[in-house]
């Protein structure tokens, strides 16, 4: 088994930014926990700033060499059709993954109603929000599962 974990723009900077929405694990945090608690998986492990960087990541998953993806398109998740097409073409099972519940976001602050809608989500196999760090780990399981369930 080998899982693609692609994090977008400022998820580098977990552990820093805004604690108290994103919490204090870093993604270094996030990505030795999933390799810790699944030591029979391969994982890959990329983050960029740059929306062509994190398609053409995902591109690289088209020749079914993952068995699965775990996104957390950060703010692309709100209007970037662009990954979105690139999660649409794979071939394999996609978790869209954020620590936050973006679904509740709006309630708790002023102006950010857009942090509602994914564009990306109707074309993924299921989405795990606010769940922190643990929505990698619910995430991995998932595709563990789907794998299991499509052999």
């Amino acid at each position: 088994m080998h899982i693609l974990v692609v994090n977008g723009p400022n998820l580098n900077l977990l552990g820093r930014r805004e604690p108290e929405i994103y919490g204090t694990q870093t993604l270094a945090d996030i990505d030795n926990e999933l390799t810790k608690t699944f030591p029979d998986v391969r994982f890959t492990f990329f983050q960029s700033n740059h929306e062509g960087a994190i398609i053409d990541t995902l591109q690289s998953a088209m020749d079914r060499t993952y068995n699965g993806v775990v996104l957390n398109p950060g703010a692309f998740t709100h209007y970037s059709y662009a990954v979105r097409d690139a999660v649409a073409a794979l071939p394999v099972p996609v978790i869209e993954v954020h620590l936050s519940n973006i679904h509740l976001r709006a309630e708790s602050a002023a102006g950010e109603e857009f942090r509602r809608l994914s564009v990306i989500a109707p074309v993924c196999k299921a989405q795990v929000s606010g769940f922190g760090p643990a929505g990698y780990v619910l995430a991995v399981r998932m595709l563990l599962n789907a794998t299991t369930e499509t052999q």
